[in-house]
């Protein structure tokens, strides 16, 4: 082993370089800019993606599908986890599904789905159910409480037109 391999590329204690300081610094006069050329002037600068004029690697990779700024995040919760996670007779809310790590993170719009099998009287409260979720719900004997929350985009805008 080398001592100088294990400390290579490792800069802690080396000064700053400083530019303009006369001949005996090696970066006078140009200040490490070289002679005329693109960057030699003040103010100089290129975009990121700039490769030497080239065609940038941003604009050669093609693009593909489609990112929906404005669609709302639906967080999923399966009826199947309601019953493992909460006792008959509890309140299954946004807050207490967070608490029990069902629901985590942020989302707009939390949906029950019908995966799994409920026999606990529960009441759920969410913003969407699923048909098979509503159905296993009501088979159960629990509640379904429908939350006020925010409509997709597309209902919204049908929804102002019709006013």
């Amino acid at each position: 082993m080398i001592l100088d391999d294990i400390h290579r590329g490792i800069h802690k204690g080396r000064k700053r370089k400083r530019l303009g300081r006369g001949p005996g610094s090696g970066h006078g006069k140009t200040s490490g800019r070289g002679h005329k050329g693109q960057g030699s002037r003040a103010g100089s600068s290129r975009k990121p993606t700039f490769q030497g004029g080239a065609m940038p690697l941003v604009r050669r990779v093609p693009k593909r599908g489609f990112n929906n700024r404005w669609a709302l995040k639906v967080m999923v919760v399966n009826v199947g986890e309601i019953e493992k996670a909460f006792e008959a007779g509890d309140e299954v809310t946004l807050e207490a599904m967070a608490a029990k790590n069902l629901a985590k993170g942020r989302y707009d719009v939390l949906k029950v789905l019908g995966d799994g099998e409920l026999t606990k009287k529960v009441k759920i409260s969410a913003h969407r159910f699923s048909k098979s979720a509503l159905e296993k719900i009501e088979k159960a004997g629990a509640e379904a409480i429908t939350l006020p929350g925010k409509t997709p985009v597309a209902q919204r805008a049908s929804a102002t037109k019709n006013k």
